[in-house]
Parts: C-alpha cells; sequence; structure tokens
C-alpha cells in the first residue's frame, strides 16, 4: 500500500522560508515520479515542481521557478520542497503525489494532477505580508 505523508508546513512572513517533507511508504521509492501542488481555497489544484525518477530531472512552475527546490534523500525515502522567498500568493495546501506513468509530452502534463495516482493529506502553509 502506497502512502505518502507530508510535513513541514507552517505561517511565515513574506521574504521567509520553510521545508516541506513527504515521507514515502509503501513501494519503490526511486522508481517513481515525484511531485509537489498546492491548493489555495476556490482555486484548483496546480503543480508545482515534478523530480523524474533517478533524482537528475527537475521541473517548476513559472510561479516558482528560482524560489523552490525539489530533491529526495533515497536512503530515508524522503521528498522535499525548500521555498525560498516565500510570497503571500504562495499560501495553499501543499500535497506531495506520486505516478508510475511519465512519458508525458510536456511540462503540463507533467505537473497536472491527471497524471498522478498517489496522494498525501496536506501540509498547509499561510504566508503573511
Amino acid at each position: 500500500q502506497v502512502q505518502l505523508v507530508e510535513s513541514g508546513g507552517g505561517s511565515v512572513q513574506a521574504g521567509g522560508s520553510l521545508r516541506l517533507s513527504c515521507a514515502t511508504f509503501g513501494y519503490s521509492y526511486s522508481w517513481y515520479y515525484m511531485a509537489w501542488f498546492r491548493q489555495a481555497p476556490g482555486k484548483e489544484r496546480e503543480g508545482v515542481a515534478v523530480l523524474y525518477p533517478g533524482g537528475v530531472s527537475t521541473y517548476f512552475a513559472d510561479s516558482v521557478k528560482g524560489r523552490f527546490t525539489i530533491s529526495q534523500d533515497n536512503a530515508k525515502n524522503t521528498l522535499y520542497l525548500q521555498m525560498n522567498s516565500l510570497k503571500p500568493e504562495d499560501t495553499a495546501m501543499y500535497y506531495c503525489a506520486a505516478s508510475t506513468r511519465g512519458g508525458w509530452v510536456n511540462l503540463a502534463r507533467a505537473l497536472s494532477p491527471d497524471s498522478y495516482d498517489f496522494w498525501g493529506q496536506g501540509t498547509q502553509v499561510t504566508v503573511s505580508s
């Protein structure tokens, strides 16, 4: 049974940093495409960052490029999202997700919620101005 458990959310002032963690259980972590998504109240869930198997290739939404990084620790079976220079518009519930499918034709598909099969419960990030 695949399980994803996020942690690390909280409240921070604009310009601050947070690191989110996603502990993974029940599968061979390194063979999955891993991603972070976020959803603000009243808005659709949007892809933020994706990490391809092997941990080398990473891609980011334009809204977070240059501020967020995605990484993994294979020994701990944990995915991370380092968020720097946070803005109030980054306020959302953040989710990690996993997929075995891959082969997406473009970044939009790689960051689409429909491309992912397994989800965590989410961790809240609130950025105040």
